[in-house]
């Protein structure tokens, strides 16, 4: 009983699909590019640094990779604790240690340093203010979603343009030092984010509130049932602390088989997400291009990535095709395009790759989510996006180092962009894997019993079984 009385917590009265979600949509944008934005606009310092350190592409390379894991292994903290004392302040919190982070790395005497605070301290941060806010708008829009996390994920490419020039003419102006403490003044406005976070408030109704605890319940015990008739006495005590858990971190979505499939695409969409945009501008400045011209190379690549997102995004809007087709040909066409920029040797080539590249990529992480939220169901989006990005991280982790390594071994900064390519086009194998899933019928991922075969006599049993127990108590 005491259980029953905490657990009645605020929960989305349901998808507004406008009105005040707009300003999910404002606040979301600039997290994406406060965020993922600075993290693509790093390549700048990139250089400085490793001139700076006297180091390698790969020691350099590991403080935005460390960046980017800690992002993906703090989701699920984030998912946690935004569950339990509210998004607002979970992102505010957020923003504080990304500036902290990165006004401490601004005075940081080695690399060493600059791992722990713009990698591991700024990097968690971003972990706390990117889930909860994704989350959120996921809960504000239904019908609209695509075009709303579509129009969202902009930001990440609007202030990439803006950021990249601005941090080469900061470092130009005041040295990576004090470019990087004006970013750090900049990270503060994530609270301000956080900030416009209004949660969608309703007190769940006690009929349906038993069914959402007996539904927990059963999540639990899925896992519980395979044990020995000597143990479910033991096991039976441990359910309230199961069903607990459940309802902060969903941890059985590791039961479900789509929904792991569909995180080890993210692992190897990761391995080449994150390297072309560190090591676009080092290639440029390698084939003798101008620092400037090389700085904007980015820039025309945030360009055509808004247009990708915002495109894309609204046709995936109008349902035209499954949005898991449109994600498995936008994930080929980026590997492709990869696997083809050690071909471009002057600025004009390296432009139109820009180009291509950003809209490809543009288009495919406007319906990423989108195809989450279908695989799992919205009303466990929060978890899913946390373990989602938690299984991901190895592949952001490793990414940058090992593009690191093939260029340091070769002299070549082109080798970072085949191995980026190559694993997009291993991650799309994943994608054909789902849709297959998909195809055959495998469930909703709803609900662990069906995906486990269990069936829905089984499911009925135990709804009869747990009122049973209720009436009795």
């Amino acid at each position: 009983m005491e259980l029953r009385r905490k657990s009645r917590t605020v929960q989305p009265a349901g998808p507004l699909d406008g009105g005040y979600g707009w300003f999910i949509v404002l606040s979301t944008f600039l997290v994406f590019g406060l965020t993922f934005g600075v993290i693509k606009s790093f390549g700048v310092f990139f250089v400085e640094i490793q001139h700076y350190f006297a180091t390698t592409a790969t020691a350099s390379s590991w403080i935005t990779s460390i960046s980017v894991a800690t992002v993906h292994f703090g989701a699920p903290v984030g998912s946690a604790l935004s569950t339990y004392f509210g998004h607002r302040p979970v992102v505010v919190v957020g923003g504080l240690l990304s500036s902290i982070g990165m006004v401490a790395g601004s005075y940081a005497q080695d690399l060493l340093q600059l791992y722990i605070t713009v990698g591991f301290l700024t990097g968690f941060g971003y972990a706390l203010t990117w889930t909860p806010t994704v989350t959120m708008l996921g809960w504000y829009f239904e019908k609209r979603r695509p075009v709303a996390n579509a129009l969202a994920s902009t930001g990440e490419c609007i202030l990439t343009f803006i950021l990249t020039p601005s941090f080469q003419f900061m470092v130009d102006q005041y040295s990576w030092r004090g470019a990087m403490l004006i970013l750090g003044a900049l990270q503060l406005n994530l609270c301000l984010c956080g900030a416009l976070l209004r949660p969608l408030n309703r007190h769940i109704p006690p009929k349906e509130l038993e069914e959402k605890e007996h539904e927990l319940e059963l999540l639990s015990q899925s896992h519980i049932d395979s044990r020995s008739s000597n143990n479910r006495s033991d096991s039976k005590k441990s359910d309230p602390l199961n069903v607990k858990i459940i309802r902060y971190v969903d941890y059985t979505l590791i039961a479900n088989a789509r929904f792991m499939v569909y995180s080890m695409f993210g692992v190897f969409a990761a391995l080449g997400f994150f390297a072309p945009s560190l090591f676009l501008v080092p290639y440029a400045r390698s084939q003798g291009v101008e620092e400037y011209q090389a700085a904007s190379l980015m820039s025309i690549s945030a360009v055509l990535d808004l247009l990708g997102r915002v495109l894309f995004g609204w046709v995936a809007n109008l349902r035209l095709v499954k949005t898991v087709h449109q994600l498995i040909v936008t994930v080929i066409l980026l590997g492709i395009v990869l696997l083809l920029c050690p071909l471009a040797t002057t600025f004009t080539q390296l432009a139109l790759f820009s180009a291509g590249y950003g809209l490809v990529f543009g288009a495919t992480v406007s319906i990423h989510i989108t195809v989450l939220a279908e695989v799992v169901g919205v009303e466990r989006l929060g978890s899913a996006l946390g373990f989602f990005m938690l299984i991901r991280s190895s592949g952001g982790l490793l990414g940058p180092p090992l593009a690191g390594i093939f260029i340091d071994k070769m002299s070549d900064y082109g080798t970072g962009f085949l191995m980026a390519g190559v694993a997009l086009l291993v991650s799309a194998l994943f994608l054909l894997v789902l849709q297959q899933m998909n195809k055959k019928g495998t469930g909703r991922g709803k609900d662990v019993n069906l995906e486990n075969g269990k069936g829905h006599e089984d499911l009925k049993q135990r709804n009869f079984n747990f009122r049973k127990r209720n009436s009795h108590s």
